[in-house]
């Protein structure tokens, strides 16, 4: 016959579901040597950009013929920049037994949010892409009202950025989400600095050392169109981040 027990539900803990944000890297090369130097170029002037964040490392964009990955070697590089790598998904079954084995845990459901696809001015790729699961920035934005020199920088953590003054060549402005710069913008300027892909620059007077929506960039390796230079212009992101392009438009008054 059925036997009816007492429950005793635990006095120190409970368990329950739970949804993490999570920063996700997607790997497009198993050469660390390369990924430590694009993520020093990319990440090295800004050592707070990252604040022990969780991590992903999808490694879906790889080349089938990728067999082999130093983890132990790729995690001690992002945990350098403040990152806490703990799920991989994505490789196959002798990458992800090598990733177990280095302490990851399997995330096959931990999905990236990337931009909306749909796009001129050829953009530089990149060996890899780090994609930020974040909600929109605060309408709260910062508002810096003195010039920027060389060497200074400014991040609009979640939010937007106004700076009201000049941004000199060597400073950069970086923002989760919009950047306005109502003067001569003549440093760095980084929108969408954590995925945002509708993020977009504006200024009154563009003639930037680099812009970048959302890890898409453009430098001045590269001039900056005409129509542009030196003119009140918006700067937004066309194709998403995999195949996205930047493309200015010209402001003009009515």
């Amino acid at each position: 016959m059925p036997v009816a027990l007492a429950g005793h539900a635990p006095a120190t803990f409970e368990i329950k579901s739970a949804n993490l944000p999570l920063v996700a890297l997607l790997l497009r090369s198993n050469d660390l040597v390369q990924l430590s130097a694009e993520w020093a170029q990319r990440f090295g002037d800004t050592p707070d950009f990252f604040d022990h964040d969780p991590l992903v490392v999808d490694l879906t964009p790889l080349p089938s013929d990728v067999d082999s990955i130093n983890f132990p070697a790729l995690l001690t590089l992002l945990r350098q920049y403040r990152l806490a790598p703990v799920a991989v998904k994505g490789g196959n079954a002798t990458l992800m037994a090598a990733a177990l084995a280095a302490g990851l845990v399997a995330a096959p459901d931990a999905v990236p949010v990337l931009g909306t696809p749909q796009v001129e001015t050829v953009v530089q790729e990149v060996i890899h892409e780090v994609v930020r699961e974040v909600p929109v920035a605060s309408p709260s934005a910062m508002v810096i009202d003195k010039p920027l020199r060389s060497g200074q920088q400014v991040y609009a953590k979640g939010r937007d950025l106004v700076v009201l003054s000049m941004v000199n060549p060597g400073a950069e402005v970086i923002a989760d989400g919009h950047i306005h710069v109502y003067a001569p913008l003549r440093g760095k300027a980084i929108a969408g600095a954590r995925g945002n892909a509708q993020a977009r620059i504006f200024s009154t007077c563009l003639e930037a050392q680099l812009l970048s929506i959302a890890g898409v960039y453009r430098t001045s390796d590269i001039p900056l169109p005409a129509d542009v230079f030196s003119k009140a212009t918006q700067v937004r992101l066309e194709g998403g981040t995999e195949t996205g392009k930047l493309v200015m438009e010209a402001l003009r008054s009515t």
